[in-house]
């Protein structure tokens, strides 16, 4: 192959060689995929043979790997997934559902309603929706089918609603969308993800509200001040951990980064002290599990920066602008496309690998017809969030599966309802970007 000088000549204006070595450069992806080789290790070794076949120095794929993790922002990633094991353990888990109880369980299908809610709580505790999942269905299923609820349609809801947590703030979703978009605010991202996870909460709501009128699934008990006052003082002190973050983080008064490493303090005392849910010996238990998480997010961070400069080398972000902007210049149609683009990605790949490998692809493509970095970071995480419970792949389809001990199959089909009511709001959000964009612009407007 030839030298770095020629080869980015030759890739000016998408030439053969181009599309060979971008082809190259996926099919190793893909079929390391397909063979079973973990993404992580997928992403690395794609990068390492395509640059061997360029005949780069394979230095620079070690050199961009380093650099991908040697990232000040990037240590708020591993802080905040253990500040949610640490409130998960803590004890906040039953105390978000009786605070939800307290709130809406006054509705028709009123434990539908609390477990969106409890789902929307967790969520800025948490925000897994495979945690979420876990931790509010092995409480929700169980006590929905006791009462009566279909338990494919329980666990859907379930499903479903765990999506809302990964726009609810903190996320780290957003953080990793922030480092592989560059220059944005991880505090507007933060808050602007506020209003779409409500939007999403009361979509899914007004669903099952009118799908339990027709089940006649029961309806709750009376709504009391005092009940919800009681609730809402237990679980405050975890909910606090959330303030500290997001006023914090928007405030100015700390980085995103101080603001987690703030909260897992503030978590271990509220998990030791307040709740007294977690004994000091616990704490290496819970340490060891959340760095399972860690360490694979950290060997995927840094795969995908070896991966995305070979792709900004390649210049495929140019070939895919042109390809899409060949097609149509019209905003409407290219965001139908991105949105198709990464409901199909998400379909077959992890969340966390997509937004660090797509957002320096497509982010390019939808700036250039006038849509905020801030607003696009929320489609993308509430596309891939959709990704997670479809299948062939779906994390968190699976484990609604394991909790129901219902198929994969049944469950998908179950789930085709929901899959309507938030692809409507995925619509929303996508073409009004006031959903997102309001609270940042009216909080942030300096940015």
């Amino acid at each position: 192959m030839r030298g770095k000088a020629d080869s980015d000549d030759s890739f000016s204006g998408g030439s053969a060689l181009q599309v060979n070595t971008i082809a190259i450069l996926l099919g190793a992806f893909f079929f390391l995929i397909f063979i079973g080789v973990p993404i992580a290790y997928s992403v690395l070794l794609s990068a390492i043979i395509t640059t061997f076949v360029m005949g780069v120095p394979l230095v620079i794929v070690f050199q961009n790997l380093v650099k991908g993790v040697n990232v000040y922002p990037l240590m708020a990633v591993p802080l905040f997934i253990l500040m949610g094991e640490l409130m998960t353990r803590g004890g906040i888990t039953e105390r978000l559902v009786v605070l939800s109880k307290a709130l809406v369980g006054w509705i028709r299908g009123s434990l539908a309603m609390v477990n969106i809610v409890a789902s929307l709580f967790f969520g800025a505790i948490q925000g897994s929706a495979a945690a979420d999942t876990a931790s509010i269905g092995a409480m929700m299923i169980p006590m929905m089918s006791k009462d009566g609820y279909d338990v494919d349609f329980s666990t859907c809801v379930t499903m479903s609603s765990s999506i809302e947590g990964m726009l609810i703030p903190p996320s780290h979703n957003f953080v990793l969308y922030a480092l592989a978009a560059g220059n944005v605010s991880i505090g507007r991202l933060f808050i602007a993800g506020i209003l779409p996870g409500v939007l999403l909460a009361i979509m899914l709501m007004i669903y099952c509200y009118f799908v339990s009128i027709k089940r006649q699934y029961p309806l709750g008990g009376k709504f009391h001040v005092v009940t919800a006052a009681k609730a809402f003082r237990d679980a405050a002190p975890g909910l606090a951990a959330v303030l500290i973050v997001v006023v914090g983080v928007v405030g100015g008064i700390f980085t995103a980064t101080e603001a987690s490493a703030i909260a897992v303090v503030y978590s271990i005392l509220i998990g030791v002290f307040v709740y007294r849910k977690i004994k000091f010996r616990d704490l290496y238990e819970i340490f060891a599990h959340a760095l399972k998480t860690i360490a694979i997010i950290l060997i995927l961070t840094g795969s995908s920066a070896s991966f995305s400069w070979l792709v900004a080398y390649l210049q495929v972000p140019v070939f895919v602008s042109k390809f899409i902007l060949g097609m149509t210049e019209n905003p409407i149609l290219i965001l139908l496309l991105v949105n198709i683009f990464l409901i199909f990605c998400g379909m077959v790949m992890d969340m966390a690998s997509l937004i660090l490998i797509t957002t320096p692809i497509l982010l390019p493509i939808v700036m250039q017809i006038g849509v905020d970095p801030v607003h696009f970071g929320v489609i993308m995480i509430l596309n891939l969030g959709i990704g997670l419970i479809t299948p062939p792949v779906g994390g968190v389809l699976f484990i609604g599966s394991a909790i129901s001990k219902l198929s994969v199959g049944q469950l998908t089909k179950s789930m085709m309802p929901f899959f309507l009511v938030m692809l409507c709001t995925l619509f929303l959000l996508t073409y009004i970007p006031e959903f997102s964009m309001f609270l940042p612009r009216l909080l942030l407007p300096t940015y």
